[in-house]
């Protein structure tokens, strides 16, 4: 157990001063716009869109990542601009604890986007997204053992002061982000998106003050292909990079809605997604009354396998979208 303290320790302190690992992330990142990109907000077919997920990454290392991210987002001001286009405002907010939680981050967000419409029926549309965060990250050195601690009856001593910038850092942080959206029949659906977070690279370290979070850029697309009034194919792709460190994941689900309701489908899905070189994400969901909850499952085949038991982690989210009676039906990003 001191063993494990100690590593875990070493990793959260590496990864604090030298902030070069990945921003925390979904593999069911078409189920947290929000965190994807600015531009996702209010961009879909209804009022008002509430979105969750969860993730417990590696659980073979109790509790060595936990995820949690919510948002809500809605369209406004619907009588004032033209008629398909889109003014959509946000907010939302993440928790992720590391290593038993001994490192924590916690940040909240407000977002608005405006997509202007292409064409007269709004099926094709070109929008921009920005958004605003206030972040809280937390070092618990209490929880952690260090080598000079090391004494004959066991780890008793204290550690020399590591922490020379204070045990909490917050700051402010800016994100951006460009979508297209189209459709050629009013059913199917294609869009591309690219974003941008921590564009203003903000300080933050727990050693010294020298330290900037670098951005991430992320590219991403994906499509909505109606095979029947039953079946639809959705199929969405990823790459990012942060740094030295870059992920491509891509994958597909097939739809059958049950009770070949379009506007309000009663649908089960089945697919999986694949993240190059690292992971096998098989994923499930249902859908009912607006609500889509989904499941998925990372296994590993990377060389990671051999600590994690193939075992990368597992993933919740929900999304629910309150549609209007009059819902003109236009089709929006999915997944």
């Amino acid at each position: 157990m001191q063993m494990r303290k100690l590593i875990l320790g070493a990793v959260v302190l590496l990864l604090s001063a030298g902030l070069k690992a990945q921003d925390p992330h979904f593999s069911q990142f078409f189920s947290s716009p929000l965190t994807l990109n600015p531009a996702f907000t209010g961009k879909f077919d209804g009022s008002w869109r509430l979105s969750a997920n969860h993730r417990d990454q590696w659980p073979s290392i109790p509790k060595a990542y936990v995820t949690t991210s919510a948002s809500f987002d809605f369209p406004i001001l619907r009588s004032r601009i033209p008629e398909n286009d889109v003014f959509g405002i946000g907010l939302s907010g993440l928790s992720d604890a590391s290593a038993n939680n001994i490192l924590k981050l916690n940040y909240g967000s407000a977002s608005l986007s405006y997509h202007k419409a292409l064409d007269e029926n709004g099926y094709s549309t070109i929008g921009a997204g920005f958004q605003a965060t206030y972040s809280s990250l937390t070092l618990d050195v209490n929880k952690l053992t260090f080598e000079d601690q090391l004494r004959q009856n066991g780890f008793t001593g204290t550690t020399s002061d590591i922490i020379t910038n204070g045990r909490n850092q917050n700051y402010f942080d800016i994100n951006a982000g460009l979508l297209f959206s189209t459709s050629t029949n009013g059913e199917n659906n294609f869009y591309l998106g690219a974003s941008m977070y921590h564009i203003n690279r903000p300080k933050v370290g727990f050693k010294d003050k020298n330290w900037y979070l670098t951005g991430r850029i992320t590219g991403h697309g994906g499509a909505s292909l109606p095979l029947s009034d039953l079946m639809t194919v959705h199929t969405s792709v990823i790459y990012q990079v942060q740094n030295k460190a870059s992920e491509t994941t891509l994958g597909a689900a097939l739809a059958a809605n049950l009770n070949r309701d379009a506007a309000n489908p009663s649908s089960i899905y089945l697919g999986s997604w694949i993240r190059l070189n690292d992971a096998v994400i098989p994923y499930v969901g249902i859908e009912f009354g607006g609500l889509r909850i989904g499941a998925s499952y990372d296994v590993n085949i990377s060389s990671l396998k051999a600590a994690t038991a193939s075992r990368g982690g597992s993933e919740i989210s929900l999304i629910y979208i309150k549609k209007p009676a009059e819902s003109k039906g236009i089709p929006c990003p999915k997944f």
